[in-house]
Formats: structure tokens, C-alpha cells, sequence
């Protein structure tokens, strides 16, 4: 058994019943893997983006939190070891597991060069937990009180937005 099953069935071992309850199926695991993302409506309220990436499970909201942009179709790349979604939109910067925005800062900017450093923004963009139980997934959506700048975008009028924004499949030639 590897470790990353390990650790998912630990964590799923170690989930109340009442927390089974509230978790909303995504999908099998191996399609995800195979995928690398997935979007689904959870709960009929949340569009959520599931992300496997080097191994992990991730979910957070689907649009940015900036300005709605489009997460699925964003690059992962890792900034000060951290990974991070990068908006297709603005090339916000999003860690997967927090949610937190990073920015590049400037230490003094009358030196030459500049020197920079990556620095968080906060948590802006709504993570919600990811558990596996014998090959399936579930996401339990981050349900807590504070608002966080992601829940803007978790609206009709978006979701019929992004529908009609989906790239269009390209001809075979």
C-alpha cells in the first residue's frame, strides 16, 4: 500500500458519519487521475474544481477569485515551494492546498536589481477537503461562517457565464 493511500485512508477512516454525510461524490479516482481536473456543481450551490497534481488531491471554487476566471484551464507551477493555480485570466497565483494568493514584493525598491520575494495576500479563493474511500472521491465543502473573496463568483449569473465562455471544440483536420 503507498503512503498517499495511506494517508486517504486514514483520513477517511477518521471521518465521523455525520462528516460522510456531508460529503458529495465526484468521481472515481482513476478518472480523476487520468483527467488531472474535474469541475462539478456540488450541493447545487458550489462549482467546485477538483486538481490531481503530483500525486494529491486538491478542490477549491472554479472561478478566481480576482475576477472569475476560469481555474480549470489555469497552469500549475510551484512559487517558493509552494503550488500554486495560475489564473488564465490575470495570472493570479493560487496555492492549491490554502487557497492563499501569492504576490511578488519588492524588499527595497531603489536597489538595482530589485529584490524580490513571493508574500501572501491572505486566504482568497475557498478550499474545500478531499477524501478518497476505496477508489472513490468525495469533496465536503468548506462551509465556515467567513466570507472568503471566491464565494462572489458562486452565483447563477457565473455559472451561466462560464458556460457560454467554454472553448469550443477545434475541428479535425
Amino acid at each position: 500500500m503507498s503512503s498517499e493511500e495511506e494517508i486517504s485512508q486514514t483520513s477517511s477512516a477518521s471521518s465521523s458519519s455525520s462528516n460522510l454525510s456531508t460529503s458529495h461524490f465526484i468521481g472515481k479516482k482513476e478518472d480523476i487521475v487520468k483527467a488531472g481536473r474535474v469541475t462539478q456543481l456540488v450541493n447545487g450551490c458550489r462549482d467546485v474544481l477538483v486538481v490531481h497534481h503530483q500525486g494529491q488531491l486538491y478542490a477549491m471554487d472554479v472561478r478566481c477569485y480576482h475576477s472569475g476566471g476560469a481555474l480549470q484551464y489555469g497552469d500549475i507551477e510551484e512559487f517558493n515551494g509552494r503550488l500554486c493555480i495560475v489564473c488564465p485570466w490575470h495570472k493570479y497565483k493560487i496555492t492549491l492546498a490554502e487557497g492563499e494568493s501569492l504576490y511578488q514584493a519588492v524588499d527595497d525598491p531603489t536597489a538595482k536589481p530589485p529584490r524580490t520575494y513571493w508574500r501572501s495576500k491572505g486566504v482568497k479563493q475557498r478550499v474545500h477537503k478531499v477524501t478518497e474511500v476505496n477508489g472513490d472521491v468525495y469533496v465536503m465543502l468548506n462551509d465556515s461562517g467567513e466570507a472568503i473573496e471566491s464565494d462572489v463568483y458562486q452565483t447563477e449569473k457565473y455559472r451561466r457565464a462560464s458556460l457560454k465562455a467554454k472553448p469550443k471544440a477545434k475541428p479535425k483536420t
